[in-house]
């Protein structure tokens, strides 16, 4: 029988996918660090404090094992560019095809993100942390977690040649 704490690490596999693609840039070392960080969890357990987010806890335990992993290996071989998986992806019709191109748009300028930005836009933005969840995950103040996510919109928004125009600031 799965206790509570297994269920609920289960139910945020896919969360935890999504936030270690989004450092590594790759699925298949992605679900390592997911692999990893689910066998941290599970012999650490008794480090969880019941009451608190377990998916705060758990991005916190991958992005603490993609910083080893990356200064173990920042002079290692080579990775594999996402533009390199498109074979997976069938297209049947302009509408998905206008989806895959703006999600392509937002994947690269999400890229050109530093780690730093990419990480918090992530964490608040996709994943729905607070800004204090944020902070605890990445081992820094609120404040810098919210300066830094209002630089990384307006840096997105720059990438992607967005101009919110005038309607928005006038209340229309």
């Amino acid at each position: 029988m799965t206790d509570d704490f297994s269920k609920e690490l289960i139910s945020l596999l896919p969360n935890l996918r999504r936030f270690a693609f989004s450092l590594c840039r790759s699925w298949d070392l992605g679900d390592d660090l997911v692999q990893q960080a689910c066998e941290k969890a599970l012999k650490n357990r008794d480090s969880y404090e019941p009451g608190t987010r377990m998916d705060s806890w758990l991005f916190r335990i991958i992005r603490n094992s993609w910083i080893d992993r990356h200064r173990r290996t920042a002079t290692e071989g080579t990775t594999v560019e996402i533009t390199d998986a498109q074979d997976r992806i069938g297209f049947d019709g302009a509408g998905q095809m206008e989806s895959r191109l703006m999600l392509d748009a937002a994947m690269k300028a999400m890229n050109e993100l530093s780690d730093e930005y990419r990480e918090v836009l992530l964490l608040a933005c996709v994943e729905e942390l607070s800004y204090k969840e944020v902070a605890e995950v990445l081992e820094i103040p609120m404040g810098t977690v919210m300066s830094r996510l209002a630089r990384a919109r307006k840096k997105l928004v720059e990438i992607m040649g967005i101009n919110p125009g005038m309607d928005r600031s006038q209340g229309k």
